[in-house]
């Protein structure tokens, strides 16, 4: 069957996402030091990345929505600092809310702009992320046709949900999907175990971990339309 869907991964696939998770990061300790005094100031990096790993353990329902486990660890650490349940159920809903404005000023590859118009005149495309990026807040908007979140499906990526949620949105057969994404267990073993074509985005020249290899990988974008020609076979 002829290929009639993308379906991309975002973070460290469209874009780097480290630059903008840490101003991110740091845009939501200062809305903290200012609003919340004492919720965050005695933590170094250190002892916040144990206690969001003590929260993270207490909430292991919550592992698929990073929204909201971090609006729980935000809250927890209010609540810790002597702060009433009301205040700081408001405080970390307000602290997170700085987060995501900034974890969406993501700057994209530069290709990806390009060849996503390219492949949207062909393809329909859609969007499948573990993160909580939503696309259609970026400038890549325009070119896609649909998104999931984990944490809307209820299951991250490997889960099947999640790539079943598009072959549902899409209407098609497993066979007619190709999968781009950067994680070799999240994107391209999920993927494939539900049927899909995948294309690996290596940018970083990694090794590949073991196991069975994806249909085709790129280190860059731009090579993306011919790996997805290789495969759309009639």
């Amino acid at each position: 069957m002829a290929i009639e869907v993308i379906t991309f991964d975002l973070d460290n696939t469209l874009w780097d996402v480290e630059p903008t998770l840490l101003k991110a990061e740091q845009v939501q300790r200062e809305w903290l030091l200012e609003h919340r005094p004492g919720a965050i100031d005695a933590y170094g990096h250190e002892a916040l990345w144990e206690f969001k790993k003590s929260v993270w353990k207490r909430h292991p329902e919550l592992l698929h929505n990073v929204s909201q486990i971090r609006i729980q660890v935000l809250y927890e650490l209010q609540l810790g600092a002597g702060y009433g349940e009301q205040d700081s159920l408001a405080g970390a809903r307000e602290a997170f809310d700085a987060f995501l404005q900034e974890r969406h000023k993501v700057v994209l590859y530069e290709e990806a702009l390009e060849v996503l118009e390219q492949l949207a005149g062909h393809y329909t495309l859609g969007a499948l992320t573990n993160g909580n990026a939503d696309i259609y807040k970026t400038d890549a908007a325009e070119y896609f046709d649909f998104a999931f979140l984990a944490e809307e499906i209820g299951a991250s990526k490997p889960h099947p949900d999640m790539f079943h949620a598009a072959l549902q949105r899409a209407g098609v057969e497993p066979e007619q999907i190709i999968h781009v994404g950067d994680n070799p267990d999240h994107d391209i073993r999920g993927a494939r175990e539900v049927g899909m074509y995948t294309v690996w985005m290596n940018s970083q020249g990694e090794e590949w971990p073991g196991g069975k290899r994806a249909d085709q990988e790129i280190d860059n974008l731009q090579q993306l339309p011919a790996a997805i020609a290789s495969l759309d076979t009639p």
